[in-house]
């Protein structure tokens, strides 16, 4: 623990407007296109440092959860730019369908991710990564498979999530990465406490982020994160079947080799939209005082929360948020 009087931050409920933000401007690649092809292309914009063995997080989902990446979209991506890649997952910290090996490998099965080999990376155990600069860890316990890659893929569905207020790139290695015993335990849960899900609000962005950060400094270049927002229920795919319905329309997908940007890009998409489309997503945001992700992966270095929205299917124009989510199709409209 890197320090026990730790105080968690504020303003997690507060959303900063992009002419409040200071610093430098990454770029975040934008496409409107939903499709095997659209993750293709998009993709191609920020593949050049994934090389070597290659691990693709993402969220599998639990049995029959019906938002979750299209599988269809996965295996295009594979078959066609990464062969030799690796769908990479860990058990879940809560009892459900992947709580278990046994139970997660069965899970996989009948969601149908059977064309690629699925490494559940906590399989075998847990290593501690070095946490640089944190103030709740000196250290984090991934999956012990993690070590073993040479890239990270963060194929992230982006929605709303009911501890993180929304679930990005950052939650989805963060989480997702963490061994499902020891690691996803000291994110969530004060030690000694019944109640495993203790740990809420700022701290637990905090918390989150920092055991992101221990995975993002070991890959350092070699790492990119790509954000589908597609079927954006306010729930989290590990609510499978239980997530509550989808009522933000459908928008696109954001890519970038900045963890902070493309998190923060796809906020701004939202935040950009109508009361009507974006008033539920909002709320899980705030209530949950999710936007802290945002503001402590700048506060521990990692990425810019200013950045060029480069739309990829208008010849690389420079777009805003509001620009992105134009003409809107309500959801199941499409």
């Amino acid at each position: 623990m890197a320090d026990k009087k730790a105080v968690p931050g504020t303003g997690g409920d507060h959303y900063i407007p992009y002419e409040e933000r200071s610093g430098g401007e990454s770029i975040v690649y934008f496409t409107r296109d939903l499709s095997p092809e659209g993750l293709r292309k998009i993709y191609e914009r920020v593949n050049e440092n994934i090389k070597g063995k290659v691990g693709i997080k993402l969220h599998t989902g639990e049995k029959d959860g019906p938002n979750i990446i299209p599988r269809p979209w996965v295996k295009n991506l594979m078959e066609k730019d990464l062969p030799d890649g690796v769908i990479i997952e860990t058990n879940s910290y809560y009892e459900g369908d992947r709580d278990t090996t046994e139970k997660h490998r069965e899970t996989l099965k009948v969601n149908g991710w059977t064309f690629a080999p699925v490494d559940i990376m906590d399989e075998d155990g847990a290593v501690p990564f070095p946490v640089k600069n944190g103030k709740w860890f000196d250290e984090m316990y991934m999956g012990k498979n993690l070590a073993d890659y040479d890239s990270l893929v963060a194929l992230t569905h982006f929605k709303g999530h009911s501890k993180g207020g929304f679930g990005g790139s950052n939650k989805n290695i963060g989480i997702g990465c963490a061994d499902g015993k020891i690691g996803k335990a000291m994110i969530h849960t004060t030690p000694g406490q019944d109640d495993q899900w203790d740990i809420s609000y700022e701290e637990f962005m905090e918390r989150m982020t920092e055991s992101t950060k221990a995975v993002v400094d070991h890959f350092g270049k070699n790492i990119t994160y790509v954000n589908v927002m597609r079927n954006m229920s306010v729930s989290c795919d590990c609510e499978g079947v239980m997530a509550s319905p989808v009522v933000t329309p459908n928008v696109g997908i954001c890519a970038s080799l900045d963890i902070l940007a493309v998190d923060q890009a796809c906020v701004d998409i939202v935040y950009a939209m109508k009361e009507e489309e974006h008033h539920d997503l909002v709320e899980r945001i705030e209530s949950r005082h999710g936007l802290r992700q945002l503001t402590y992966m700048k506060e521990l270095g990692m990425g810019n929360d200013r950045y060029k929205l480069v739309d990829i299917d208008h010849d690389d124009a420079v777009i805003l948020p509001a620009d992105a989510v134009k003409d809107l199709v309500p959801f199941g409209k499409e």
